[in-house]
């Protein structure tokens, strides 16, 4: 058992399993910005409230909730400690920076960063108080997390911290994705092209549809 410690405890283990939990973290956005589309109908919150209440009751989902949740800790710890660990074996930046990567490539920790930052506040103001908070519930019974949302999203300072959040999980995604398959050994002259496509539209689409929910619910108060 110890190799396996070791391994995981390596650079490239590192690396390794925060490609594992990375690519897993795509179908959770995935899921997550479908069912937060259901916002979008005109229908007082029950489609969404009901999804939330099937998110946190089902049992499956509730298992899978909780290995998302080990997936984030290990994804954001692995990648912090391989830029700490970068860090101090160059200590100064180059003078002449390498045209082989991209911006978001040599910036993936700023970019997390700005993410995690993103989910401790974003699980504060829904997931702690819709399980542990003062929320009550709505004319189909089910807990009202649709008025909560909505509150939220009409502040704008709470929109704009969220777009920007957005558009650092655009960047991060977009390196993300290819360099995970990459980092498997799951490279190929015949496949590569498709991943890198997959991984831009996947990069662009998932923070659209993100985006789309507060830019709505936003303009939509005002009027």
């Amino acid at each position: 058992m110890n190799w396996i410690t070791n391994f995981l405890q390596s650079s490239i283990g590192k690396k390794f399993t925060m490609s594992i939990t990375g690519l897993f973290l795509y179908t959770f956005l995935i899921v997550h910005m479908s069912g937060n589309l259901q916002l979008l109908k005109n229908d007082g919150g029950e489609a969404f409230n009901a999804y939330a209440e099937f998110m946190t009751h089902f049992p499956l989902i509730k298992i899978i909730s909780y290995v998302t949740y080990a997936f984030f800790l290990i994804h954001a710890y692995d990648g912090l400690s391989l830029a700490w660990n970068n860090r101090k074996a160059r200590p100064q930046k180059y003078a002449v920076t390498p045209t082989s990567s991209t911006w978001q490539s040599r910036n993936m920790a700023l970019l997390g960063s700005i993410i995690l930052l993103f989910l401790v506040i974003h699980m504060k103001s829904f997931w702690f108080e819709m399980h542990f908070g003062a929320v009550g519930n709505d004319q189909w019974g089910h807990k009202d997390l649709y008025t909560l949302v909505m509150v939220a999203f009409k502040q704008w300072w709470y929109v704009a911290f969220y777009l920007v959040s957005l558009v650092a999980l655009a960047y991060h995604l977009l390196h993300g994705f290819q360099s995970g398959f990459q980092t498997l050994g799951l490279n190929h002259s015949k496949y590569t092209p498709l991943i890198k496509f997959v991984g831009i539209a996947l990069g662009i689409l998932i923070p659209l549809g993100f985006a789309i929910q507060p830019l709505y619910v936003f303009f939509m108060a005002q009027n």
